[in-house]
């Protein structure tokens, strides 16, 4: 490690060590030995807003990493997986002189000879760019701008996380460990990326395209003739956050049940069909405009996904909509989504437990506690781990959950993915299977997608968002 970086390791440590001091705490009172501490609800509560205080107080880098942890309620407990989805839209905005500046040396110009009515209040302030609005030939366009300096910022932090998970790891081999791991692994591969906006303009272009024939679904236009590297323009596009929507589905504008098939028929699209999609899906990137579509937002976290890995995925799908744990569970380990060390039968009692969750009816209550019981008590050991691109899977699976059964306490992602997936079977397991795909029977398509978002992800999103009151399992 350089010794330029000794300052910043330390300022992270100083808000990281006391952290998970307070985590281990919860589990044994001095740490390595002792009786677990009792920690009420209101206790809970406050750390989680402790913990985002100190992840946004960190920079750039802990906030986009926040976002990510927002959705993998198998790493991340309530009430502190809702604290962190906070971080999505309260990251402080970058002063309009510092930005003014980024953007006349991009245009070689002053911005106000370029386009007309520039707002110096951003729109929305995210974790790497923030955005304005103007006009640009008559049209209403929002700009978007890289923060300044951010991409050293951000290459040094995601080194120095790295460095302290893979130490932590060598002492403490727990396959949470490993999953933060894999996580930050992932993270640092693709944040180059998403801070190249003139990658963006082209993803957000090719999905355009790919989408022209959704008339439920929007995406913005590109005014390519202002993109650069730091600056994106694009299209204004006007809508209500899709977590927003309470007094348009009270008034009847909004059909939650459409919204939700839509999300579903979009992203089964873009997952299994064109093997890329749109990876950072949060309220923030997704409006409904006046019309009831949904407007999808920011292009810079684009997957591509190989053909084998989705063959993979698809095998694992169906072998779950059979409600087959044995085939599940050993398509979790084609998956590599199994910590080391697990065997087969206990993977395969995991799958169980999840199945019945995902498949449970509604009406038995009862029995459904009793089932998610279970569940808090053995979510810390249970050895799910999600690699590379399962990462960004999990994040969708978890969106789809949430802004169902945000509006339907009732919701069941299957029985709502069956009937929205069965017209797009031929042309996914064309893809996927070649010829052979056009053959494939009506059956082993219905609900496909909706197995995806019943997974376990989403599955122990539900189970959190249920039963919220028991204590946290560490």
């Amino acid at each position: 490690m350089p010794w330029r970086d000794l300052p910043r390791l330390v300022a992270i440590l100083w808000r990281l060590v006391p952290m998970v001091v307070s985590f281990l705490r919860d589990r044994r009172r001095w740490i390595r030995r002792g009786g677990p501490i009792e920690r009420s609800p209101a206790f809970h509560e406050r750390r989680a807003r402790r913990v985002v205080r100190d992840l946004a107080a960190l920079g750039p880098a802990f906030v986009k990493l926040a976002q990510i942890f927002a959705s993998r309620a198998d790493l991340v407990p309530e009430p502190y997986l809702a604290a962190l989805g906070t971080l999505t839209d309260r990251v402080p905005p970058v002063p309009w002189a510092q930005l003014r500046a980024e953007l006349q040396q991009a245009w070689q110009a002053d911005p106000d000879h370029i386009v007309d009515q520039l707002d110096p209040s951003p729109l929305a302030a995210g974790s790497l760019g923030q955005v304005h609005r103007a006009r640009y030939q008559g049209r209403d366009v929002v700009v978007k701008i890289l923060r300044p300096r951010v991409e050293a910022v951000v290459v040094r932090d995601v080194r120095l996380a790295r460095a302290i998970v893979n130490a932590v790891y060598a002492r403490f081999p727990h396959h949470h460990v490993l999953g933060f791991r894999v996580v930050l692994d992932e993270f640092a591969r693709h944040v180059g990326e998403e801070m190249d906006f003139e990658r963006e303009a082209m993803q957000c272009m090719k999905m355009r395209e790919r989408f022209l024939d959704e008339p439920r679904l929007r995406i913005p236009r590109v005014e390519t003739a202002l993109t650069r590297r730091n600056v994106l323009v694009l299209e204004f596009m006007e809508g209500t956050r899709i977590d927003a929507l309470d007094a348009q589905i009270a008034r009847g504008d909004v059909s939650p049940r459409a919204l939700v098939e839509t999300l579903i028929e979009s992203y089964a699209r873009m997952m299994l069909r064109d093997g890329v999609f749109h990876a950072d899906p949060h309220a923030g990137n997704l409006l409904v405009d006046a019309e009831g579509r949904i407007v999808l937002l920011d292009f810079g976290m684009v997957i591509d996904v190989d053909i084998p890995v989705r063959k993979a995925l698809f095998e694992t799908i169906l072998a779950a909509i059979r409600r087959d744990a044995d085939a599940t569970a050993a398509g979790f380990f084609a998956l590599g989504m199994v910590a080391p060390g697990t065997t087969p039968d206990a993977m395969s009692n995991l799958v169980r437990v999840l199945l019945d969750i995902a498949y449970q009816d509604t009406a038995m209550e009862d029995r459904a506690r009793a089932i998610a019981d279970r569940v808090m008590r053995e979510l810390f050991n249970w050895p799910i781990v999600l690699p590379g691109e399962l990462v960004y899977f999990a994040r969708t699976a978890a969106l789809i959950e949430g802004v169902g059964g945000r509006y339907d306490r009732h919701f069941n992602s299957i029985k709502v993915a069956s009937p929205v997936v069965l017209k797009l079977r031929r042309e996914i397991l064309t893809v996927l299977l070649g010829d052979e795909g056009t053959r494939e029977p009506i059956i082993t398509f219905a609900a496909t997608l909706g197995a995806l978002a019943g997974g376990a992800t989403a599955v122990l999103s539900r189970t959190w968002r249920r039963w919220q009151r028991t204590p946290a399992p560490f």
